[in-house]
């Protein structure tokens, strides 16, 4: 009998590892009862039924009452005197998992009248006694398969794990070798086709719910349905996102065989999950948090370590941002005060019983951090108050002494914390250090990265230097084991507490790559639209001289830059403030509150930077408010400035303020360039040298992901006027595994990618020019599809292509519509014949089907992926049309393939239009000739107007006759507002778009009549 490879094959496998047997093994034998309280292997987990699952309550009834039986028959007689002592205690489960979530009660029982039941025995420590022992193994793991979950279908959840009866696992299987994958299909079956009303699925009651295949993992702590946010939970492969291979099993076999196991699964609930908030926070607006696998893993490798060999220990945990390290520091921190020795002979053990470290120091500037950790403790531990602050050697010892087994200090205060670990020889610590988020005053980071005029940088003294500074001078005692956090360890940070390998290297304990958190979503590729100044000049000047584009509208700040006066900040100001006008305040960005920050050489230019900026957004009406950031004071052309003073507000509320919408830039010198969130932050303006680890702290300010404002990669944006796309690259690479950088890509590789597009004869030119005029018509979809069905049709059939021809054609397709997606993010420029194959072409990708299983692979990873990794996951295919890995390296065709257009000089009135519409039509759903019609209807009722000519045109009075043609607009645009509601509504309500659109009709009106 040939292989089962369905996900019928999946759930017996996962069955088999935890309960011994299967379903189908069980009715082959004819033996389909379960032998009581026996387990069948050592895996620790019982066979569940469906038929014993209680679909009003979501739990396993035989489960629950048998562990209640043998665990606590003596609280259980005491209710037993009622004949319907059952549903009493049911429905008061019911009523507080309903108020507080399952995890609230499996950690603080379930207490009915005089009764009081433990719902989960912990996991007994070192120093436990036998009865702590020997109730941990009363409790009941069990798996049930096909579990029919809903009160009044048949619908049902492939997988079901539960806890003495309670939920804490569901899984839904895909098996890849079927054409499902758990991305999208899983997930999408819980987004879409679960209740999530049923018991079972309601939040809180029940812990993690997973999506899983044989390659990847998925998960999530709330359904919400079509709103419901999977994370991933997997290992990693080659320092990126997915697993490794597994030479004996299926890629996601951790899954089962370590993270489900009955000690692990008693583990996680102990130490790791928690739920934000308190109890008088309604539950659905409290967050369950779940460890993700690096957390999990990180976590128990230090603990382990530290059980094998004791104190004295060095530990680097390169963790990049968007890891969650706050979590893992909280996680660690807690799990360190509870490691006990695996013998005598491990480096600082007292005795076996006693914990190894007397006392966790961490050692942080976050506030947040401080307060997490008090709200996570407050949720593992019955003692609560065993955290305290310290900031001298004589804290440090009064915090032991009073029994705080968690102290937190600050990078200023830890050299008296050394001090007094070299005091206290015979007390132990571990002590975190958390340096990812240095101070953001500029005070405890010292000299904050100060650019020299010549180009050259003084050495940062960071905080990882402090810290450094601080051990060396004071030497690593035995007694204390460091762990060091940080996203961008330095080379003399790895060398003090990395691990030496066998050829001289220094490595880190443990790895969560940039790589992997941009490719898993967690962070966004900053370098994606990194474009240096000469580089955005070049695709500016590539497009005006390319003979198909009509004369380029004018970009005379740019060539003034470039070519007569590059030093000017009023010039360069004014190119950041057009590029942020048009390509993010314009196309609302971030649902229109995307940000900016200008990072300037120093507190000088940042001051004539700001007064730059200010002046050139009050020419435009004050659309938006900036601010400045900058500690002390500063004098400039005899003139004392402070932040306060010229933000008009308290140094301390700048952060808070430049966080409502009002403010859209900032800028900044050293401030703020570390330990800054901020997720709405999408363009950078650089004019600042940078370099090393300063360089990937500064341009990460970009990097937060923000699902709720709809930020993605293609949003971010930086424009760097002082450093060199290679410089850049030097400066990312130690920490991200891959060449994450390439240089501008040429515009004119669009034309090498419809060039071959056009050639296969997948569509006609005028099927592409119907697709837009009747999509842009706002025609029904069913008059759409039968444009698309006939190209997909010669795909996928007539043209009889090859499999590598169907798949190097999609790769094209794809490969268009991103590079066109992100070019048009630059481009001042209409190309009417990309923009109408780009929106054919996202309509038709869909349809192609491209057979070979590596291909249809292809499709879900190419729209997952940003084009900075694309021609990586090709690789990781094996696939045998392997992209160059910058597209810009393609030879250029010919520039003017047609022969027939000679360069065509456009008038004024022309011009005029075509950048009205690109800065405030574009978004409207309009083709560019509707636009054009709309400004040139205006333009012939302002001046058939009755005061157009006598008040206006005749009116030798500049200031007169500016107030006239207000006042014509005005009254036009009254008239025609049931015609053109959109741009009234825009006219009386956006003084940016109002003020271009009178100043854009006196142009008009003045050019016709001249």
């Amino acid at each position: 009998m040939p292989s089962q490879t369905n996900e019928q094959a999946l759930e017996a496998l996962i069955e088999k590892y935890l309960a011994g047997s299967t379903q189908e093994e069980r009715k082959e034998q004819a033996n389909i009862g379960e032998t009581p309280l026996e387990y069948i292997t050592g895996n620790g987990y019982y066979v569940g039924y469906s038929t014993d699952f209680n679909t009003k309550f979501a739990l396993d009834e035989k489960r629950f009452w048998n562990f209640l039986e043998t665990s606590q028959k003596e609280e259980l007689e005491k209710l037993k005197k009622h004949s319907d002592y059952k549903l009493r205690i049911l429905d008061r489960f019911d009523k507080l998992v309903k108020k507080h979530g399952v995890l609230h009660l499996l950690r603080k029982g379930l207490g009915v009248e005089d009764a009081h039941f433990t719902l989960f025995y912990e996991q007994p420590l070192e120093s436990s006694g036998d009865t702590v022992k020997e109730n941990y193994l009363k409790n009941q793991f069990s798996i049930t398969r096909q579990v029919y979950f809903h009160q009044t279908t048949r619908e049902s959840i492939d997988v079901v794990l539960f806890l003495n009866g309670l939920p804490i696992v569901t899984m839904e299987l895909k098996n890849e070798w079927t054409g499902q994958r758990a991305n999208p299909h899983a997930i999408n079956q819980y987004k879409k086709d679960r209740d999530i009303k049923q018991p079972l699925l309601q939040f809180g009651r029940c812990l993690v719910h997973f999506a899983v295949d044989t390659s990847e993992v998925y998960m999530t702590t709330k359904l919400a349905g079509k709103g419901t946010f999977f994370l991933p939970f997997n290992k990693g492969n080659n320092n990126g996102a997915g697993n490794p291979p597994n030479l004996s099993g299926h890629k996601t076999d951790y899954l089962w065989k370590e993270v489900l196991t009955k000690d692990s699964l008693s583990n996680i609930i102990q130490h790791f999950m928690r739920m934000d908030g308190d109890l008088k926070t309604p539950l659905n607006k409290r967050t369950l948090f779940f460890p993700r696998y690096h957390q999990m893993d990180v976590v128990r490798k230090l603990i382990d370590d530290a059980h094998n060999n004791g104190t004295g220990q060095t530990y680097l945990i390169q963790h990049s941002a968007g890891s969650g390290k706050s979590n893992s520091i909280t996680w660690a921190a807690y799990q360190l005060i509870e490691v006990y020795p695996k013998n005598m002979q491990v480096t600082g053990a007292k005795a076996l019983d006693r914990p190894l470290f007397d006392s966790v120091i961490v050692v942080t500037d976050r506030r947040i951090l401080d307060q997490q950790l008090r709200d996570n403790i407050r949720g593992f531990s019955t003692v609560k108050n065993i955290i305290a602050p310290a900031y001298s050697s004589k804290d440090l010892k009064e915090g032991l002494e009073n029994g705080k087994k968690i102290i937190i200090t600050t990078i200023q205060k830890f050299p008296f914390i050394i001090d007094g670990i070299s005091d206290l020889s015979d007390k132990r610590f571990a002590v975190i250090i958390d340096e990812a988020h240095s101070s953001q005053g500029g005070v405890a980071a010292g000299k904050m990265n100060q650019a020299m005029g010549a180009g050259e940088v003084e050495e940062v003294e960071d905080t990882q230097d402090k810290i450094l500074q601080i051990i060396k001078a004071r030497k690593m005692r035995e007694n204390a084991s460091y762990l060091a956090f940080t996203a961008t360890p330095k080379s003399a940070t790895l060398e003090r507490f990395g691990i030496k390998q066998s050829d001289g290297r220094f490595l880190p304990f443990h790895l969560y790559s940039m790589k992997q958190a941009i490719e898993e979503g967690f962070i966004l590729d900053v370098l994606a639209n990194y474009t240096t100044y000469k580089s955005y000049y070049e695709v500016e000047k590539s497009i005006e001289d390319n003979p198909e584009f009509d004369k380029a509208k004018a970009q005379k700040k740019l060539k003034n830059f470039v070519e007569k006066n590059p030093q000017t900040i009023r010039t360069k100001a004014e190119i950041m403030v057009d590029h942020f006008m048009t390509k993010v305040v314009a196309p609302k960005k971030l649902k229109g509150k995307a940000k900016a920050m200008v990072v300037t050489q120093d507190i000088v230019a940042a001051i004539r930077y700001y007064q730059a900026i200010r002046s050139i957004i009050k020419g435009h009406d004050n659309p938006f408010k900036i601010a400045i950031a900058f500690s002390g004071e500063k004098v400039v052309d005899g003139v004392t400035y402070t932040e306060e003073q010229l933000n008009g507000f308290p140094e301390q509320d700048t952060k808070k303020n430049f966080d409502t919408d009002e403010y859209r830039i900032l800028v900044v010198a050293n401030k703020y360039l570390t330990g800054f969130d901020q997720p709405k932050l999408s363009a950078m303006y650089v004019d600042k040298k940078l370099q090393g680890v300063l360089a990937v702290q500064a341009l990460s300010r970009l990097n937060r992901s923000a699902n709720k404002y709809g930020k993605r990669t293609e949003d971010l944006f930086i424009l760097d006027f002082f450093n060199s796309a290679e410089d850049i690259k030097k400066s990312f690479d130690p920490f991200f595994t891959v060449t994450s950088l390439s240089s501008a890509t040429d515009v004119n590789v669009l034309h090498d990618l419809k060039e071959h597009l056009d050639e296969i004869g997948i569509y006609e030119n005028h099927e592409v020019d119907e697709f837009i005029n009747k999509y842009f018509n706002n025609v029904d979809a069913d008059e759409l599809s039968p444009i698309i069905d006939v190209s997909a049709h010669r795909f996928n059939e007539e043209l009889a292509l090859e499999d590598d021809e169907k798949a190097d054609f999609k790769i094209k397709a794809k490969q268009f519509v991103k590079i066109y997606s992100q070019m048009s993010a630059i481009m001042s420029y209409e190309m009417p014949a990309w923009e109408k194959l780009f929106w054919f072409l996202k309509f038709l990708i869909p349809k192609l089907i491209v057979k070979r299983k590596e291909d249809e692979l292809l499709d879900d990873i190419l729209d997952s992926v940003d084009l900075s990794s694309y021609g990586l996951e090709r690789t990781r295919l094996n696939e045998g049309i392997i992209l160059d890995d910058a597209v810009s390296e393609l030879d250029p065709q010919n520039p003017n393939p047609r022969g027939t257009h000679g360069e065509e000089e456009k008038d004024l009135l022309e011009e005029i239009i075509e950048t009205f519409n690109d800065r405030y039509f574009s978004g409207w759903g309009d083709t560019p000739e509707e636009s054009r019609v709309r400004l040139l209807n205006l333009k012939k009722r302002v001046t058939e107007h009755p005061d157009f000519i006598k008040k206006f045109l005749e009116n030798p009075d500049d200031q007169n006759k500016l107030i006239a043609f207000q006042k014509i607009m005005d009254e036009v645009m009254a008239e025609q507002r049931r015609k053109e509601i959109n741009m009234y509504k825009n006219y009386i309500k956006d003084d940016v778009f109002k003020s271009s659109l009178v100043e854009q009709m006196m142009r008009i009106v003045g050019k016709t009549i001249i």
